[in-house]
C-alpha cells in the first residue's frame, strides 16, 4: 500500500485528535507539513510531533510541502478561503466538522471540488465513536423492527474560548452536526421536515445558542427528538432508538437490547472506539477514494445533507416554522 505524505492546515486543539490517530498507521500515513499563522502554536504542535515543515503562509505550504493529501482543521469562518487555494492545487482534502458554516459555502465548496475533480472528505468522527454504526447493524438484522422514534439527549456544562465565542451559530454547529450525521446513518434515508426552538443561557459567554431542541420526521415515517445543552450542570449524552420489536437504550460505551415485557436488558454490545481510531478510519477512506476513484462514504457531497439539517434547523428557529426538505433540500 501507498504510503502517503500528509500535512494539516490548522495547529489549534483538534489537529491533536488527528496526529495522535495516525500514529496507528505510520506505514500509510507520514505526517510531513504543517499550517498556521500562529508561530507559537505552530512551533509547540510540530515539536511535539516531530513534523518537519512548518509554514505560517498558506501558498507557501502548498507550493513547497510536497504533500499528497491535507487536513483541514482551521475555523468555519476561514473554511472557504484555505480550502479553495488547496483545491485549485489539486490536493485532496479531509475537513474538519462542522464542514462549513452554511449550506450555501458548503454546496460551493462540494460543487468545486466536482468541478476539480479533487476528492473531498469530511471527518465525521463520531459514526463508531457513538455506536451508530453498532446500532445500524442491529436494525439491519431486524433485531427491533421498524424504528418508530429516536429520541437524544445530550447535556452538560460548556464553556468555550477562541473563535466560537463570536459565532451566531453555536451548540448546534459543535455538536449537533455529529447527531444528525447519526441519525441519517442509523435510519438510512432523510429527513423531511425540521421543526427547532433555541435559547441562549446567561451561564455561557458566547454570542449563539447555547440550548436547543430538534424535532425531524424522516422519509421512512421515523420521528427523532434531539435536545441539546451546554449549560447543564447535570451531564447526560443518551439516545433511545424505538423499534415495533424492541428498544435499545445507548451511551458512548454500549448499548442495550429491551424487550416488550421484560424489565432487563436482554442482549449488551460493548463500543470502545474512541475519535482518535475514528479521525484515522476517515482519512483512510479519503486515501482508498485517493487510489481507486471509488468515492467515500464520508464525502463532501454525502455530508452536504448533513449540513443541510443543521442550517434547517436555524431556519425553523429564525423563521418560528416547519421546515421541509426532500432530498436534503428545502423545498
Amino acid at each position: 500500500m501507498k504510503k502517503f505524505k500528509v500535512g494539516l492546515v490548522g495547529a489549534g486543539g483538534v489537529s491533536e485528535l488527528h496526529l495522535e490517530g495516525y500514529k496507528a498507521n505510520p506505514a500509510r500515513i507520514e505526517i510531513t507539513a504543517i499550517c498556521d499563522p500562529n508561530e507559537q502554536v505552530l512551533q509547540e504542535r510540530a515539536d511535539k510531533y516531530g513534523i518537519p515543515q512548518r509554514f505560517t503562509d498558506l501558498k507557501e505550504f502548498i507550493q513547497h510541502s510536497g504533500i499528497d493529501a491535507a487536513i483541514v482543521c482551521t475555523p468555519t469562518s476561514i473554511r472557504k478561503q484555505v480550502v479553495f487555494p488547496l483545491l485549485e492545487a489539486g490536493i485532496p482534502l479531509l475537513v474538519e466538522k462542522p464542514f462549513s458554516d452554511t449550506l450555501n459555502d458548503a454546496i460551493e465548496i462540494t460543487e468545486k471540488a466536482k468541478q476539480l475533480n479533487v476528492p473531498v472528505a469530511v471527518n465525521q468522527n463520531f459514526r463508531r465513536h457513538y455506536p451508530f454504526e453498532i446500532v445500524k447493524s442491529i436494525i439491519a438484522e431486524n433485531t427491533i423492527g421498524k424504528v418508530t422514534m429516536i429520541i437524544f439527549n445530550e447535556m452538560f456544562f460548556r464553556q468555550d474560548a477562541g473563535w466560537r465565542l463570536d459565532r451566531e451559530r453555536h451548540a448546534l454547529s459543535v455538536m449537533g452536526i455529529h447527531w444528525f450525521d447519526g441519525f441519517r446513518q442509523i435510519l438510512g434515508c432523510e429527513a423531511e421536515s425540521v421543526v427547532c426552538l433555541l435559547n441562549s443561557s446567561n451561564a455561557i459567554n458566547c454570542q449563539g445558542e447555547t440550548d436547543a431542541t430538534v424535532q425531524l420526521r424522516f422519509e421512512n415515517g421515523s420521528i427523532v427528538t434531539y435536545t441539546q445543552s451546554f449549560s447543564s450542570s447535570i451531564s447526560r449524552t443518551e439516545m433511545i432508538v424505538i423499534g415495533e420489536k424492541g428498544t435499545l437504550r445507548c451511551n458512548h460505551n454500549q448499548v442495550e437490547l429491551y424487550l416488550p415485557g421484560e424489565r432487563n436488558s436482554s442482549h449488551t454490545w460493548e463500543n470502545h472506539y474512541s475519535r482518535e481510531q475514528n479521525s484515522l478510519d476517515n482519512i483512510e477512506q479519503l486515501l482508498t477514494w485517493i487510489e481507486t476513484g471509488a468515492v467515500a462514504s464520508n464525502s463532501a457531497e454525502d455530508n452536504l445533507k448533513t449540513v443541510a439539517l443543521l442550517d434547517a434547523s436555524y431556519q425553523s428557529a429564525a423563521e418560528s416554522q416547519i421546515v421541509r426538505l426532500k432530498d436534503g433540500v428545502r423545498i
